[in-house]
């Protein structure tokens, strides 16, 4: 089950708007131990705080966005640091090789979004 952040953020981002801290706050009371957070605040001019079932219409995609957030940040330590990156295409432009691309590839193929 996708997080209630992520269903909001894509709410707003259907209607124009983006995540303000200022204008939305999350609250968790953590009931016997259960989670069930809501929106505690909702200050956006112009835009109705979401429903439940506008909220949950976002779960599918909300889940691919978190899924592929976990994706990304695997790619992001698997491409290395940037100075190996750029002796990587230094390299690559010296010698005439595609190293740099292969590793890419890689990551990428070993990490597949959905």
């Amino acid at each position: 089950m996708a997080q209630l952040k992520t269903k909001i953020d894509l709410y707003l981002k259907a209607n124009s708007k983006s995540w303000d801290k200022t204008k939305v706050e999350l609250q968790d009371d953590m009931i016997s131990g259960v989670s069930s957070p809501y929106i505690s605040i909702w200050n956006y001019d112009g835009l109705a705080k979401p429903t439940a079932d506008q909220l949950a219409s976002y779960e599918t995609a909300a889940n691919a966005a978190e899924t592929n957030a976990g994706i990304d940040a695997t790619r992001r330590t698997q491409y290395l640091s940037w100075d190996k990156q750029m002796e990587m295409i230094y390299k690559d432009q010296k010698n005439g090789t595609s190293t740099f691309k292969d590793h890419c590839d890689k990551v990428r193929s070993d990490n597949p979004k959905g």
